[in-house]
């Protein structure tokens, strides 16, 4: 069932009031990553010395060419982390907009809801994402004890936490803050699979760009499908 409304988010990549929130969050999603590489450059530019010398050798010159080159490498590697943080804030800024072009093509029989205040929404996703930062925090401690598992427990812990966020915002929008926490409780375990159906692909670069979207149209239909599709 998890991949069935996989398969219908897929499928929806045609509609164009689903690309309009597509591509604008692709664009945003660069931006920002874009924004913290710069960021990263700047403070190379600012702290890397101009000349190095050393004895027997002499000055080098080529010190913040070298970093440069070298900080795009750190910047894919660092991209396989961002994504996860990235695809949280997603959740507040275009879930609505993207469960409301899922609700038109799939549930046209639902009633319009009312969007839920940009305060409340940017405290959930605030809290949210201070929650992910920090348990990705602690879990490098996990991992560095635990190399060859890094991946799974990334993904698994990830994935929990993604799809607790995601299907708790899009079941909020019918059956309020209450009924979706008692809705996930109920069947946390799919939750937990199709967060990590999401995680697992946040980790590769160009296919994560895609991915916050889809994830947020699965979670309305998973939302649909276990309320029984609320009148």
């Amino acid at each position: 069932m998890i991949f069935t409304d996989f398969a219908k988010s897929i499928s929806q990549l045609t509609d164009h009031r689903f690309q309009r929130v597509l591509f604008f969050g692709i664009a945003l999603t660069i931006a920002l990553l874009f924004g913290i590489y710069a960021a990263f450059l700047a403070l190379i530019s600012t702290l890397a010395p101009e000349t190095l010398s050393i004895p027997f050798v002499g000055e080098i010159t080529w010190i913040k060419d070298l970093l440069g080159w070298g900080s795009m490498l750190f910047m894919l590697i660092l991209s396989f982390f961002l994504m996860i943080p990235v695809a949280s804030a997603f959740t507040g800024l275009f879930l609505d907009d993207v469960a409301k072009a899922v609700e038109r093509k799939h549930y046209p029989h639902l009633p319009k809801t009312p969007r839920i205040p940009f305060r409340e929404t940017l405290t959930d996703t605030l809290n949210f994402l201070g929650l992910l930062i920090g348990a990705n925090l602690l879990a490098f401690v996990v991992y560095a004890f635990m190399p060859f598992f890094a991946p799974l427990l990334f993904w698994a812990l990830n994935g929990y936490l993604l799809g607790r966020e995601y299907f708790q915002m899009a079941a909020m929008r019918r059956l309020g803050r209450a009924g979706a926490i008692a809705l996930r409780k109920q069947h946390w375990r799919e939750i937990w699979w199709a967060g990590v159906l999401m995680a697992v692909p946040l980790t590769i670069p160009v296919v994560n760009l895609l991915i916050p979207i889809l994830a947020a149209a699965t979670f309305t239909h998973m939302a649909q499908r276990l309320s029984g599709g609320v009148k």
